[in-house]
C-alpha cells in the first residue's frame, strides 16, 4: 500500500476543500448538516470564508484526495482548552485503511502544537462504527449530548461529545 500523507490546506487550497467537501455531500449524505444541493453552488468568496473559519486537513495517497478532516477551537462550556474535530470523512472503499487515523493523528500533533489541552469529537449515539473509531483513539464518551442535526435524524437522535485528553 502507498503511503497516505496529510496536509493543512491554506485559505488558496479552497477548490480542494470544495471538492471533498461537495464529493463527501453526494456519497454520504446523511453523515452531515447541509446536503450537496444547498452547498454546490456556492460561490469562491463563501468557500474562503470557510477555509478561514476552521483548519482543514486533507488526505493524499497516489495523487489523489481521499479525506478529510476539519477543526477549530471548541465550545468552552464542552471542555475548556479543547479543540473540535469535525467533518471527517473516507470514501467507503477507503474506510478501515488507515485514512481517518491518519488525519486523527495530524489534528492531535496540530492541537497539541496549538496548546489546546484536549480534542473533542462529537459522533452520533447511534454510529457505533464511529464510537468505537474514536473509542479506539483514546477518546471518551462526556456527558454532553447535543440533537442530531443531519439530514434524515429521527428527532430523539444524538451526538455525543466524546473528548480525548491531550496533556
Amino acid at each position: 500500500m502507498t503511503e497516505t500523507t496529510v496536509r493543512r490546506l491554506s485559505e488558496e487550497d479552497w477548490p480542494i476543500y470544495r471538492d471533498m467537501r461537495l464529493r463527501s455531500l453526494q456519497e454520504s449524505p446523511d453523515a452531515f448538516v447541509r446536503t450537496y444541493d444547498e452547498e454546490k453552488d456556492y460561490d469562491e468568496a463563501l468557500w474562503r470564508a470557510r477555509m478561514l473559519r476552521a483548519g482543514r486537513l486533507i488526505a493524499r495517497r497516489d495523487g489523489q484526495d481521499i479525506g478529510i478532516l476539519s477543526m477549530r477551537a471548541g465550545d468552552p462550556e464542552v471542555q475548556d482548552e479543547a479543540a473540535e474535530i469535525f467533518g471527517l470523512w473516507v470514501p467507503q472503499e477507503l474506510r478501515g485503511q488507515g485514512v481517518a487515523v491518519d488525519l486523527f493523528s495530524e489534528a492531535v500533533k496540530e492541537a497539541v502544537a496549538a496548546g489546546h489541552r484536549h480534542l473533542i469529537y462529537w459522533v452520533g449515539t447511534e454510529n457505533a462504527r464511529g464510537v468505537a473509531f474514536a473509542s479506539g483513539r483514546g477518546f471518551r464518551p462526556s456527558e454532553h449530548r447535543r440533537p442530531m442535526r443531519a439530514p434524515g435524524a429521527d428527532a430523539g437522535e444524538q451526538e455525543i461529545a466524546m473528548v480525548l485528553s491531550l496533556s
